[in-house]
């Protein structure tokens, strides 16, 4: 292999060994939803100034923005969870490739000997190819014992040929993955960090938002927020379909499970990025839960939410996943009788709701 490929693969290979040392972020694409929010970074206009809300309308104002801002860190913690795993992936597949261009170079090596040895041999010979001395011997059993020995010296030169140019178009093709997926790692990691700071701006203003109300007015904002969600789940529950009964009672002993381990999280913190054990965000809740039992799926929401099978409403069952809002942005395990269990934000623990309280997306089952 000449010296640029070697130079190539040492380069990639010190790289790929300099990663193992380099702490991990966490990952997802972000979506057109999870763009940074002019509420994030823009002042509070006058009508929504919660120093001294007067009405309540001024607070349903605040809720609303409020429930706006974690919306918008939910997306962006989707973002980052999925760029999170890919970048795992991709460290991975680097760290592999760096040992295929080590294992790769100790073999162009090995094979180099090998064909300087046959060519040292050759020159011991008088610069002349074996089958060339024995056309000029005059010994006719030497030439005939000869035969086969040339035969197999032909092939096995042919072989090293061979092999030493796959080995060295391996380790170009190495070379260029390698190159390749740090591309792509270096394309997460930049990524993690925009989601980063879009959650941390989002999450940080809506804080704000809350802490500048007084201890009144936040229980009273809190009780907006418990009755925005009991209507949503009357109207939901007014309009839902009759539910299949031979579909939604055959729960599997896996959903079983993933029931099981879901309901035992309950009371645990929303952490973003997390998945267990002792907080979750709402996709980290669920993919664990499946995990437990015996079924490992997508990270995301919006990974669960394109790869997983999908399924009508009405044919709901414990242990289905209910995905939420256009973007597919949260996530909640249905337990039966319109409830679910999710994580629901930053500041909330785990815990049962409707699952008519939020604006639905669709419903996919991960042991169907």
């Amino acid at each position: 292999m000449n010296r640029r490929h070697c130079a190539a693969a040492a380069i990639t290979l010190v790289c790929a060994l300099g990663l193992l040392t380099v702490p991990v972020q966490a990952m997802a694409a972000p979506t057109p939803d999870s763009s940074p929010s002019r509420a994030a970074s823009a002042p509070l206009s006058p009508a929504l100034s919660p120093a001294a809300p007067s009405s309540e309308k001024d607070l349903e104002k605040i809720r609303e923005q409020i429930e706006t801002l974690y919306r918008q860190a939910g997306a962006a913690t989707d973002a980052y969870n999925l760029a999170e795993e890919q970048t795992k992936k991709q460290s991975g597949e680097i760290v592999k490739l760096a040992k295929a261009i080590v294992d790769g170079q100790a073999r162009i090596a090995e094979l180099k000997d090998r064909a300087g040895a046959q060519a040292r041999e050759q020159y011991r010979n008088g610069g002349l190819p074996p089958g060339a001395q024995l056309v000029l011997s005059d010994d006719p059993q030497l030439f005939l014992d000869g035969v086969n020995k040339v035969r197999t010296s032909q092939q096995a030169s042919k072989t090293v040929l061979a092999e030493l140019t796959r080995t060295q178009e391996d380790l170009e093709t190495y070379t260029q993955d390698a190159s390749s997926n740090w591309h792509k790692l270096e394309t997460n990691r930049v990524k993690q960090a925009e989601a980063k700071k879009k959650i941390n701006a989002q999450i940080a203003a809506a804080e704000k938002l809350e802490s500048r109300l007084e201890k009144k007015e936040r229980t009273r904002l809190h009780q907006l927020e418990q009755d925005a969600a009991n209507r949503a789940q009357s109207a939901w529950l007014a309009t839902r379909p009759t539910p299949n009964v031979d579909v939604s009672g055959a729960t599997t002993a896996a959903g079983k499970a993933a029931v099981a381990f879901a309901t035992a999280q309950i009371g645990k913190p929303y952490v973003w990025g997390a998945t267990g054990p002792g907080s979750y965000d709402c996709s980290g809740l669920t993919s664990q839960a499946w995990a437990a039992a015996g079924r490992p799926i997508p990270r995301t929401s919006q990974e669960q939410w394109r790869l997983l099978p999908r399924i009508d409403i009405q044919d709901m069952r414990p242990g289905d996943l209910i995905i939420y809002h256009a973007d597919a942005s949260h996530v909640g395990m249905y337990v039966g009788d319109g409830a679910i269990i999710h994580s629901p934000r930053p500041g909330r623990h785990v815990t049962l709701a409707g699952a008519g309280s939020m604006k639905i997306l669709g419903v996919v089952r991960p042991d169907r």
